[in-house]
C-alpha cells in the first residue's frame, strides 16, 4: 500500500521515480518537473476506489527517486527504465495485430526492399506499419514494377555467376552479374527511399528534368521509360486524399477519453496528403489527458528508425512540452513544433484526428458489449463466480512422439492476445505420452504465469477427462486451483460433435451445437491446434534439411557451419546456386555441385565420379 511517509523526503526537482511491489517488480515508472508535487499527488488518491491508479497505489511496496539536472534528462532516464523494467502500468503502443512494415536492408552493399512484421535495430530502414495490407501490397507492387532492387538473399555475389530468373522478366537490376553499377543502384535505392518517405512530389519534378534531357540528347527509350515512371507516379498521387492545402508533412494526433478508457488516432500527411493512419487504444492509463499524451508521443517516437515531421499538431499542450521539443528535435537532427492550432484548417484536421479516435473508442465499445453477453453466457455454462475475461487454451501436437510442442493461445475479453501466445518445446519426454506431455507443459506455463501475475481466469485444455485431471494435478500441485478455472473440449466417441468436461462432473456439459459458449471454444482449440501444427511443421522442415546436409558425402560439421555462416540459414543454402555454395571457404566448384543435386533432389546425391577428388572435411 502507498504511504506517503514513502516520499515524504522527496526533492522538489525534476526527475524518475520508481513503485516497486513487495516481490521486487517494478509497477510503475514516472517522470516529474517536481518529484516532491508529483509524488505527493498521489496521496490525494482513493484508495477504495476501483481506478487503476488505486489498483496500483494498493500494491506498492517502496518508491525509489533518482533526480536529474533538467526535465529532458529526466525524459531520457524515465525512456530507460521503462525499457529496462517494462513496467505493467505504464502506457506500451501496441495492440493485438502484427501489422505489415516495409523494409530496405540498407546495411547490405546491395540493399533489398521486402515485407516484414519484425522491426529490429539492424541498420535497416523500416517504414510502417501498414494498417491496411493491402495498401502495403500496393506499395511493395508498385515500387517493384518502377524502380526494381534485387530479391535474392545472397550477401555476396561470385564472378561467373548466371543471373536468376527476375532478370531475365526485368524484375531486378541484375548487380550479380555486373549489369548496373553501385552508384546507379544506390540511385535506385535513393528513390525507393524517397517514395517511401513520402517524397513523391519531388521525386516527379527531378525524373521530369531527366526525361527532359534524355530528349534533349535524342535518348528516346530512356526518356520513355522516365516517361512511365512519371505517369505511374502521377496516378499513385491523384488516389491520395489532400487534406492540407499547403504541401507540408505533418503529423495530427486526436485523442478521446470516456469512462476511464482512452484512444487516440494520428493522421500521417506527406506532401498535404493523407499516406497513413494509425489508432491507439489505451485501457484506464495513468495521469490525465497532458500526462497520457506526452507518454504517447514519447512512446510513438522512441524507435529510432520512426520518422519524425518538422510539424507536429495536438489538440493540447502534453505535460511537459519544452523536454518533449527538445528531445525531438534531437532525434530528428531539426527543429520540431509541437503545435495546438486554434483556427482554420488547421483547427479541422485535429478534430478530424480526434473523430477517428472517437470512432475507436465506439467500436470498442461495441465489441465490449459483445463480449459481455458471451461472457456472461459462459459464465452460466460453466456455473463460474465471475465472467471470465482472459482466456487460455493448451494443445499438444506431435507425431508418433517426434518433435511433440504444446501450444498455447490467449484470448482477452474474446479477442486474440497475441503477445500472450506461447510454443513449448517438450523436454522430458522421448516417447509418446499425451498426459505427461501436458503435465510438463503446464507446470512450465503456469509457473512463468504466477511468477509474472498474468495468470489467467479460465484455461481450457484440448482432451478429454484424462487430460482434465491432469490440469487439476497440476494446480493442486502449485497451489492454484482457487486462482482458475478449468474446462477440457473432446470429440465425442461418433467424432460427430464436441464435449466440455468440468472438475466436479461425472458427465460432460450438455449445450447446443449451435451454442454461442461451444462455437468460441471450438475456436480457441481450432487456434491453438493452428498455432501448433505450425510449429510443428517447421520443426520437421528443419530436422529433415539437417538430416539431408547430413547425409551429404563430403560434407561435416566444420563445413556445415561453414556454409550456415555464409549462406545464413538452411533455407538459404538449400536455394543457393552451385556457384554460390562453390564460393563458400572449404567447399569448391565439385561439391557445390553434390550439394545443390542433394538438396534440390534432381537426383540422388552421388559421390564424385572417379578421378574427381573432394578434399577432406577441415
Amino acid at each position: 500500500m502507498f504511504d506517503p511517509e514513502m516520499v515524504a523526503e522527496a526533492a522538489d526537482t525534476p526527475g524518475v521515480y520508481l513503485m516497486w511491489d513487495a516481490g521486487g517488480q517494478v509497477l510503475y515508472v514516472g517522470k516529474a518537473v517536481s518529484l516532491r508535487k508529483r509524488l505527493q499527488s498521489y496521496a490525494r488518491v482513493d484508495p477504495a476506489g476501483r481506478s487503476k491508479t488505486a489498483v496500483m497505489l494498493s500494491k506498492v511496496g517502496r518508491v525509489d527517486t533518482m533526480l536529474t539536472r533538467t526535465e529532458k534528462e529526466a525524459l531520457i532516464l524515465e525512456s530507460g527504465l521503462i525499457k529496462q523494467h517494462r513496467p505493467r502500468y505504464n502506457v506500451i503502443l501496441r495492440d493485438d495485430k502484427s501489422y505489415p512494415h516495409l523494409k530496405v536492408t540498407m546495411q547490405e552493399e546491395w540493399p533489398r526492399l521486402l515485407m516484414t512484421r519484425r522491426v529490429s535495430n539492424d541498420g535497416a530502414r523500416y517504414f510502417g506499419p501498414y494498417s491496411s495490407p493491402a495498401a502495403m501490397w500496393e506499395t511493395l507492387r508498385l515500387l517493384n514494377s518502377l524502380f526494381p532492387l534485387r530479391r535474392c538473399k545472397a550477401r555476396k555475389f561470385s564472378p561467373g555467376q548466371r543471373a536468376c530468373l527476375n532478370y531475365q522478366m526485368g524484375r531486378c537490376p541484375g548487380p550479380c552479374i555486373g549489369a548496373i553499377g553501385p552508384d546507379d543502384y544506390r540511385e535506385r535505392v535513393g528513390r525507393v527511399l524517397a517514395i517511401l518517405e513520402g517524397r513523391k512530389r519531388e521525386l516527379i519534378r527531378e525524373l521530369t528534368g531527366r526525361m527532359q534531357d534524355a530528349s534533349a540528347r535524342l535518348c528516346f527509350e530512356e526518356a520513355a521509360a522516365l516517361r512511365d515512371q512519371i505517369q505511374a507516379l502521377n496516378q499513385t498521387l491523384e488516389k491520395q486524399v489532400v487534406l492540407s492545402r499547403e504541401r507540408v508533412d505533418l503529423d495530427v494526433f486526436g485523442l478521446m477519453r470516456r469512462y476511464g478508457q482512452v484512444a487516440a488516432a494520428m493522421l500521417l500527411i506527406r506532401e498535404g496528403a493523407l499516406a497513413d493512419k494509425r489508432e491507439f487504444f489505451l485501457a484506464e492509463p495513468m495521469g490525465d489527458d497532458e500526462e497520457v499524451l506526452a507518454e504517447l508521443l514519447r512512446r510513438f517516437y522512441e524507435p529510432a528508425q520512426r520518422l519524425i515531421p518538422r510539424r507536429i499538431f495536438l489538440p493540447l499542450l502534453p505535460d511537459g512540452a519544452q523536454a518533449l521539443t527538445e528531445w525531438l528535435s534531437e532525434k530528428r537532427g531539426g527543429p520540431v513544433q509541437l503545435t495546438v492550432p486554434q483556427r482554420g484548417d488547421k483547427k479541422s484536421l485535429v478534430a478530424l484526428a480526434g473523430d477517428n479516435a472517437e470512432q475507436v473508442l465506439l467500436a470498442r465499445e461495441k465489441q465490449q458489449a459483445g463480449w459481455q453477453s458471451l461472457g456472461e453466457a459462459i459464465r452460466r455454462a460453466l456455473q463460474l463466480t465471475t465472467v471470465p475475461q482472459r482466456i487460455e487454451c493448451l494443445d499438444i501436437s506431435n507425431l508418433g512422439g517426434r518433435e511433440a510442442v504444446g501450444s498455447l493461445v490467449s484470448f482477452n475479453q474474446g479477442e486474440k492476445e497475441s503477445s500472450r501466445y506461447r510454443r513449448f518445446h517438450i523436454r522430458e519426454l522421448a516417447t509418446p505420452d499425451d498426459y505427461a506431455m501436458m503435465r510438463e507443459v503446464l507446470c512450465r506455463h503456469l509457473t512463468r504465469s504466477a511468477a509474472d501475475q498474468v495468470l489467467p481466469d479460465l484455461l481450457v485444455l484440448d482432451g478429454g477427462k484424462g487430460q482434465l485431471g491432469v490440469g487439476r494435478a497440476v494446480l493442486a500441485e502449485l497451489g492454484l486451483e482457487s486462482t482458475l478455472e478449468l474446462v477440457s473440449l473432446a470429440k465425442d466417441r461418433e467424432g460427430a460433435g464436441e464435449r466440455l468436461f468440468r472438475p466436479g462432473r461425472k458427465n460432460p456439459l450438455a449445450l447446443a451445437a449451435h451454442s454461442p459458449v461451444l462455437l468460441f471454444f471450438m475456436r480457441l482449440r481450432d487456434e491453438a491446434h493452428r498455432y501448433g501444427i505450425t510449429f510443428h511443421r517447421q520443426l520437421r522442415e528443419k530436422k529433415q534439411l539437417v538430416s539431408k546436409l547430413e547425409q551429404i558425402p563430403g560434407v561435416g560439421p566444420a563445413r556445415k557451419r561453414a556454409l550456415l555462416k555464409n549462406l545464413g540459414s538452411l533455407a538459404g543454402i538449400a536455394a543457393a546456386s552451385p556457384a554460390a555454395l562453390a564460393a563458400v571457404p572449404g567447399v569448391g566448384t565439385e561439391l557445390a555441385a553434390v550439394i545443390h543435386r542433394h538438396l534440390r533432389g534432381d537426383q540422388v546425391a552421388k559421390p564424385p565420379a572417379a578421378g574427381a577428388t573432394v578434399p577432406a572435411d577441415q
